[in-house]
């Protein structure tokens, strides 16, 4: 899922970013960073993905890692 994807899945869940911020203690910059992309965290990602009501592999897919 895209970044757009989830900002509209939000939209359409009715779920803030905001107030997942508040739920979870962090900032909503922190939570819209995750949103976007630029930054991982599993707490906040999978609040974001029971927000939308999808699993967080779907709403958040695995990134390929560099190989050595």
């Amino acid at each position: 899922m895209t970044p757009n994807d989830r900002k509209a899945e939000l939209i359409r869940a009715g779920a803030r970013q905001a107030a997942i911020a508040r739920e979870l203690g962090v900032s909503r910059a922190y939570v819209s960073d995750v949103v976007a992309g630029n930054r991982r965290s599993e707490r906040v990602e999978a609040a974001i993905a029971e927000a939308i009501g999808r699993p967080v592999e779907e709403v958040f897919p695995p990134r390929a890692t560099a190989a050595a």
